[in-house]
């Protein structure tokens, strides 16, 4: 089969969703342009800080793409092509789109609070501090895996390091220039994307070389700073310039593709079970980002609910963001999907799934002009860039929910847990610690958690609706079968980690497990209309 024809007919389906199915959700949840968003209601010049929708959109694309959409699919194309495609295409449309979509837009309803203190106000606080301990014992995971796949990354391909320097250096003089000295947004775009590809340029020039531990030192400090700090000093002028880069690699792969126009190499399907593992849950969980992710539900009401500057934008960022990511898992798949079940297992071994996609749209771009090795290495570096930005909205994520775990609101002085610097510090440091434990051992159980978390960011949102008196019929399907998924990998980690000794990865998924089945059981009294006390709460 021509591999053309898997990402324009994708391409296709998606463009029709966005139209048709973005809409329909927007007019059940009430979606209103008049009404004043959290942006501009608690503007604080910190995190609260109105962004225009491109930028937003740079932001939030870049938080939520990471590395994930390109390591699940080509991890779990052992089970075959299609079933990796048919889980993008019907996740990402009616289980990760509508989970995005709904996460940021009841965010922006809650004043710019996250999915726990949307559960608060409708499941009340004993589900929220459930939440919150789930939720950060996932970023920690993701801090983790993340950390891994920057610092291998950085290990790997030494130009891309340099570059990624480059890229801070360059986001601080671009945020200070647009929102400081009024520099026009297109005049700033213009200047801002050539000065990025000329870091680039002299990060091929000078390469950066240092060893993983050293990596890891420097991520954790980098993180730290990039938590506490203003959104518009680094977040949001860095993730809006290296949203282009993303933009770049997609749109120069798909013209490689239509130009090189290659067979698929892999098998459509190979069996129910490989290497010991079971297309029914691992397929759903290694495709993770690819698909749906609770990660995108904390990015949403974390960062980008808090500066969202008119709930119209809410479709186009959420589900549109979502949307796309699934045009680069599409693209990843095609990646590992075109060269021989030989030269996949070369490519994974030399590198991971990272080289696998690197590797491939390298060759792509080849194929109108762009050198092997300098669109192989220009692929990596901006897989790096995105990476590190899904590492710093993480920390920063991380640091909103450990502060309010423990704000109480009826007094004046907080307990010091809610200073930004010792949350911050807590997570940064236990994170790391994590991180060197490896990428291997880290991301099965960041998948499965991840993933389960995306079925409880469904549920609160479920509920929210519910209680509003809004359709929530678009949450049933996808909420009960992530979190039947979910359980079911779980279960599967507990007991490999058990025989492989692996402790530290036993507990973390029998936590998340417990935490899990009574967050589902508080939901389902409310969602079953049981609970005589729900809270009722405004629209």
């Amino acid at each position: 089969m021509n591999s053309l024809w898997l990402i324009v007919v994708s391409i296709i389906i998606f463009s029709v969703a966005y139209v048709t199915y973005g809409a329909w959700l927007a007019k059940q949840w009430g979606v209103d342009p008049t009404r004043k968003t959290p942006a501009h209601t608690k503007n604080d010049g910190v995190d609260y800080v109105p962004a225009k929708a491109p930028v937003l959109l740079g932001h939030h694309f870049a938080s939520i793409a990471g590395a994930g959409p390109i390591a699940g699919p080509i991890q779990a194309a052992i089970f075959g092509w299609v079933p990796v495609m048919l889980w993008i295409i019907i996740g990402g449309i009616f289980f990760g789109g509508v989970q995005d979509f709904g996460s940021l837009f009841a965010s922006v309803r809650h004043e710019g609070k996250s999915i726990g203190e949307i559960i608060e106000a409708n499941m009340g606080r004993r589900g929220k501090k459930l939440f919150a301990v789930f939720a950060w014992l996932t970023l920690l995971l993701v801090v983790a895996a993340f950390t891994n796949i920057v610092a291998n990354t950085f290990v790997s391909v030494p130009q891309a390091a340099s570059a990624s320097v480059l890229f801070m250096i360059l986001a601080i003089v671009f945020g200070f220039a647009v929102y400081r000295r009024g520099l026009p947004l297109s005049v700033g775009s213009v200047i801002g994307v050539a000065l990025l590809f000329g870091c680039i340029v002299l990060g091929n020039m000078f390469p950066l070389a240092l060893d993983k531990t050293t990596w890891i030192m420097i991520l954790m400090v980098y993180i730290f700073l990039a938590s506490v700090t203003p959104v518009w000093i680094l977040l949001q002028p860095r993730d809006y310039l290296n949203s282009f880069l993303l933009y770049a690699m997609i749109l120069g792969a798909i013209i490689g593709l239509v130009l090189y126009r290659p067979s698929i190499e892999l098998a459509a399907f190979t069996g129910f079970s490989i290497n010991g593992q079971f297309l029914f849950p691992m397929l759903f969980v290694t495709v993770a980002c690819g698909a749906i992710s609770g990660f995108h539900a904390l990015v949403g009401s974390g960062t980008s609910s808090k500066q969202m500057d008119n709930e119209a934008d809410a479709k186009f960022i959420g589900y549109g963001g979502m949307l796309i990511e699934c045009v680069l898992a599409v693209v990843a798949i095609i990646t590992a999907a075109y060269v021989t079940k030989d030269k996949l297992g070369e490519l994974l071994a030399a590198g991971g799934p990272v080289n696998v996609f690197s590797d491939g749209i390298g060759v792509f771009m080849s194929k109108f002009g762009i050198p092997y090795a300098v669109g192989k290495s220009f692929v990596a570096l901006a897989v790096s860039a995105f990476a590190l930005t899904s590492l710093d909205t993480a920390t920063r994520l991380g640091r909103f929910i450990f502060q309010e775990f423990f704000e109480d609101p009826t007094k004046e002085k907080q307990n010091v847990l809610t200073n930004r610097y010792v949350s911050t510090t807590i997570t940064v440091i236990i994170g790391g610690a994590l991180a060197v434990g490896g990428y291997e051992k880290i991301w099965p159980v960041f998948g499965s958690a991840n993933q389960l978390l995306a079925a409880l960011a469904l549920i609160a949102i479920a509920v929210w609706l519910k209680n509003t008196g809004k359709n929530y019929s678009m949450f049933t399907i996808p909420m009960t079968f992530m979190f039947i998924v979910t359980i079911v990998a779980l279960g599967f980690l507990i007991k490999a980690n058990m025989i492989a000794k692996n402790y530290i990865l036993v507990v973390f998924p029998i936590l998340l497990l417990i935490l899990a089945v009574i967050l589902a059981f508080e939901a389902y009294k409310v969602l079953g209309g049981k609970n005589p006390n729900t809270p009722k709460v405004k629209a």
